[in-house]
């Protein structure tokens, strides 16, 4: 089969693909178009075809063109995943998550969420499909493709999918990293910033930690899976190689839960803080209204419109209903001081 070299793999240039690879087993590759790879043979190489999950030619390739059984198609093309790993014959059926970058057409613009997107792949001796979303946009994959364009890339197809599960966990630490820096810096504002806003911004930290490690988790037991798999293109240093993606991908799950319980802890001190302050408030307003209380009795006394009351012909009798007030409004100011109210 006739390949073309490239300075650099294709990418969406045609409906449905985004690119085609032909390993050459020395870390290189050639690059395929459809044409090819619908004329490539097990004994051509490995063969990388990476497939948008949700456009209408890529499933008619994996329902016509893949040679699949019927469950594994509609299994790679099915809509809502969660990681797992199922053997079928001498291949896998592999679903992971990845973090969800931003495509290069769009820019260096970081998305206002996290999320993870899955990654569909078909994985044998012969040759690896992948697929994902066409609004979807992995790293890890244009890693492995600009190894792979340096000559340094996977060779066989077991080591192609070592490198991907190592490359979709190291896209997870600088994730981790940043709600660390955040909880740190919630952590800050809890005492001095406005109390709203870091109520919303714990809220959205405990979603994302939670939604994490909702897929997290099946995906460390869908790796560990895949590592004691007897397959016979995985071979041990495969094999080791998943091992140290299992143990750091354990190492950034228990990472994420230490993230959940410090913004638990943040959220009970916001509470407490929230609660002090309603309470000094209330101290305060207690305090005024202490005040205020001897000068309203007299002025309510003095104020009602009925005989007898005394002093109404005596002009020094203001002069000491005002002395008196002043003197009753001190000692009760030295009282509420006394009893740290003020």
């Amino acid at each position: 089969m006739e390949t073309v070299n490239a300075p650099m793999a294709s990418y969406g240039i045609e409906p449905g693909l985004r690119f085609a690879l032909l390993l050459d087993g020395k870390g290189g590759c050639c690059q395929l178009d459809m044409a090819q790879s619908r004329a490539w043979k097990p004994g051509d190489g490995v063969l990388w075809l990476h497939l948008e999950r949700d456009h209408p030619a890529a499933a008619d390739w994996v329902h016509t063109r893949g040679d699949f059984d019927p469950v594994v198609a509609d299994a790679l093309l099915e809509e809502e995943t969660r990681p797992r790993v199922e053997p079928v014959d001498d291949g896998l059926l592999i679903i992971l998550r990845g973090v969800c970058a931003t495509s290069p057409e769009e820019g260096e613009e970081k998305p206002a969420d996290i999320d993870l997107v899955p990654l569909h792949l078909w994985v044998d001796g012969d040759r690896v499909i992948s697929l994902r979303d066409k609004g979807h946009y992995v790293t890890a994959l244009r890693d492995i493709r600009k190894a792979l364009h340096k000559g340094k890339g996977p060779s066989h197809s077991g080591d192609l999918l070592a490198m991907i599960g190592d490359k979709l966990v190291r896209d997870l630490e600088p994730v981790l990293d940043a709600m660390d820096e955040e909880v740190d810096e919630l952590d800050d504002l809890i005492f001095h910033g406005d109390a709203g806003e870091v109520r919303e911004r714990l809220k959205l930290l405990r979603r994302r930690a939670v939604q994490l490690r909702r897929y997290l988790a099946p995906q460390r037991d869908a790796l560990n899976r895949m590592e004691h798999d007897d397959a016979p293109w995985l071979n041990e240093r495969d094999k080791l190689r998943l091992r140290e993606v299992i143990d750091k991908l354990m190492r950034f799950i228990e990472y994420l839960d230490a993230i959940r319980d410090r913004t638990g802890i943040l959220h009970d001190d916001l509470s407490t803080v929230i609660g002090e302050r309603i309470a000094h408030n209330s101290n305060r307003l207690a305090a005024l209204a202490a005040l205020l209380l001897p000068p309203s009795v007299v002025a309510g006394l003095f104020g009602m419109n009925v005989g007898g009351i005394p002093g109404v012909d005596k002009g020094w009798a203001f002069a000491t209903i005002v002395g008196f007030v002043t003197i009753t409004s001190i000692v009760t100011l030295w009282v509420l001081k006394r009893i740290n109210w003020l």
